[in-house]
């Protein structure tokens, strides 16, 4: 099989598992959204989730976030890990959505990406949940499951992108991307892959390798 066949499968049979899949990051405005999946970077949704439900209680708006204290916002954001980075991303991209943007969060790759702490996978996040476009979000799941499926031989990020914006279609790209981390989750986990299990297995060159 091509590998535009392989994706089309794949495409098919994530649909059929995961119909309804969406971000696992709770937000209820954009800029919540940006703010959660900053926190997100190596730190699991679950707990990002816990932090920022207190988090966005406490600082209730773009202007709260721009004039908190960095020290007490290091320490709310802890639990999260990598906190002082963290901490100051928000707190910048709170002023920069104020000053530059007039606190919009941008629709365009070019000016999320000038956004402090935000790089490809957080504006394609953003681009995919909050304004309905086309968008790939490469994180570990995506980049695990579509090398396992044949789709790529890349492990960086951008490169994978890339090679994936050639085989799924635009409109379903977002959705794709939030199907893997569901099934990254519940089947082809890193260590343990439920291969036996896995309904992607009649056309993946991972299972496909390990049957001979």
């Amino acid at each position: 099989m091509t590998k535009k066949e392989i994706a089309a499968l794949a495409v098919s049979e994530l649909e059929k598992l995961y119909p309804d899949a969406v971000c696992t990051l709770d937000y209820e405005k954009p800029y919540e959204l940006l703010f959660a999946t900053r926190l997100a970077a190596q730190c699991t949704d679950a707990r990002v989730n816990i932090v920022t439900k207190t988090l966005f209680k406490k600082y209730p708006s773009l202007e709260a976030f721009a004039e908190a204290d960095l020290a007490e916002l290091e320490q709310d954001v802890k639990p999260c890990g990598f906190y002082r980075n963290k901490a100051k991303s928000l707190k910048e991209m709170a002023g920069q959505l104020i000053n530059d943007f007039g606190g919009v969060v941008p629709d365009n790759m070019e000016d999320l990406l000038s956004l402090s702490g935000v790089g490809r996978k957080t504006a394609n996040l953003i681009l995919g949940d909050v304004y309905g476009k086309p968008a790939m979000v490469t994180d570990t799941h995506c980049i695990r499951i579509t090398g396992r499926l044949g789709l790529t031989k890349n492990k960086e990020p951008g490169k994978v992108e890339k090679d994936l914006v050639k085989l799924i279609p635009p409109e379903v790209s977002s959705d794709f991307c939030h199907r893997t981390v569901e099934f990254g989750r519940d089947i082809c986990a890193a260590r343990k892959p439920k291969c036996g299990e896995c309904p992607l297995n009649y056309f993946c060159k991972y299972y496909q390798s390990a049957q001979k």
